[in-house]
């Protein structure tokens, strides 16, 4: 990389570096007037915010936490609603309870909400009928109808007010009572209430209270204890469209450091993190947290440049290694790459995307994941690291709070035959609830053994 450039950084700056996965805005005059707008917006997180995600994050690559990042693979602008924010909510506060309960560990909230509205793609062209078109790459870039493929800039105006509504309504739910742990029975979501995980929820939430009513008879007034009525929920998001992310991005008062305001974590997918491009150019200025997805194809070297170009204090919190290999090749390409970075004295927070590895396409042409594949991939994660001596950190999961059939596999035994029962994704398959709790309560064992170490 250019030496010169590297010290001196400036939100712009990323304009001057090769880039790839990114919209090509052909009236420029229209991009640079919303660009203009945005920038004279409220911004949507705080720096102290993120300052505080970063402080839970080191505990978390200490083994003192652990992270639960889910939520929607593109979130939408036609699907959007205060029930599905609510419902995505409900979910991670229940997969939560799971795993503090059964782990005795915190757990650090963070949603894909609230701006993961855009996302990388495959190939540029996409062919249906016969014929070629643009790929769709997400509500913030362009639409989904055919007809409407050409990138306008006015999306990442309504991606900033639906992100300023949706934080809003988060908001609301974690500091107004919802989130109370008095509340604990009613996060269970209707049409999971009644099958088998539904109803083992149902058990831990009996057994959270009855902790709380022992807590009442002690003494302890659990209406003031801020930590039973409250949680502290951030939010993330794919920076791709850096015109969004450089117009959020504002220098606080304070400190005079430089945060990119739209959400209070960002991350680089696997496309887009080549060392000498404006991806990392961009996210190396801000001091949020930032994550990078880390696909099997990746080295060593690759790896210490981006802790070099990201993280060159090596700060506990700042940076997020999200392993997306594949159930199939992780136990093949993973141990020999952290045994080499482990060595290396690097302050990471490991964590583990069993998701995208898994992709593929069904009989039926839907795309699906297998959840046993998930499965076996985050089995992999926790004991490379155990055999490593390192620790495992998180999970980074998309998924969804409504009751659809995009996965297959899980008790509730979706096929592909049945995909098509319920399939509203955007883009990529999601978990639904119901798989997403039978994926916590086996996360929550896997994580109470990891925390006997420590």
């Amino acid at each position: 990389m250019n030496t010169s450039k590297q010290n001196t950084w400036n939100k712009s700056s990323w304009r001057t570096f090769p880039i790839k996965q990114h919209p090509h805005y052909k009236d420029k005059n229209a991009i640079e007037s919303v660009e203009k707008e945005l920038t004279s917006f409220p911004p949507l997180v705080f720096a102290k915010e993120a300052d505080s995600l970063k402080e839970k994050l080191a505990k978390a690559s200490r083994g003192e936490a652990f992270l639960l990042q889910g939520g929607d693979c593109a979130e939408s602008f036609s699907q959007f609603s205060a029930n599905s924010i609510r419902d995505m909510f409900k979910i991670i506060l229940q997969m939560s309870a799971i795993l503090t309960f059964a782990s005795g560990c915190p757990i650090v909230k963070v949603g894909r909400l609230a701006g993961q509205f855009a996302k990388p793609r495959s190939s540029d062209i996409e062919t249906i009928n016969g014929v070629s078109y643009p790929s769709y790459r997400g509500d913030l870039i362009n639409s989904q109808d055919l007809d409407k493929r050409e990138p306008d800039p006015l999306r990442l105006l309504k991606g900033y007010h639906q992100s300023a509504s949706t934080l809003n309504l988060l908001r609301a739910f974690s500091q107004g009572g919802f989130a109370n742990l008095e509340q604990v029975h009613n996060w269970n979501l209707g049409f999971v209430a009644n099958n088998n995980f539904g109803k083992k929820y149902e058990t831990l939430a009996s057994d959270i209270a009855k902790s709380l009513a022992f807590m009442k008879a002690c003494g302890i007034d659990i209406k003031t204890t801020r930590q039973l009525k409250e949680v502290s929920f951030y939010t993330s998001h794919e920076a791709l469209v850096l015109n969004y992310e450089e117009a959020l991005t504002r220098q606080d008062s304070l400190s005079g450091q430089w945060y990119d305001c739209s959400a209070h974590m960002l991350w680089i997918g696997e496309r887009t993190r080549d060392t000498d491009h404006a991806h990392l150019e961009f996210l190396r200025g801000v001091k949020n947290p930032v994550g990078v997805k880390i696909g099997p194809n990746a080295i060593k070297d690759d790896i210490l440049k981006i802790c070099d170009i990201l993280n060159p204090m090596n700060e506990e919190g700042r940076l997020n290694l999200i392993i997306r290999m594949g159930a199939n090749t992780i136990d093949e390409k993973f141990p020999t790459l952290l045994q080499d970075i482990h060595k290396e004295g690097r302050r990471i927070l490991w964590s583990c995307d069993p998701m995208h590895g898994n992709t593929k396409v069904a009989r039926s042409g839907y795309k699906t994941r297998s959840f046993e594949d998930i499965i076996s991939e985050i089995k992999s994660f926790f004991a490379i690291h155990q055999a490593e001596g390192s620790i495992a950190g998180g999970i980074h999961l998309e998924m969804t709070g409504a009751n659809v059939t995009e996965c297959v596999g899980g008790m509730q035994e979706i096929s592909e035959d049945t995909l098509h029962t319920n399939y509203h994704t955007q883009c990529d398959p999601r978990l639904n609830a119901t798989q997403a709790l039978e994926l916590s309560f086996m996360l929550a064992e896997i994580l109470a053994q990891r925390n006997k170490r420590f």
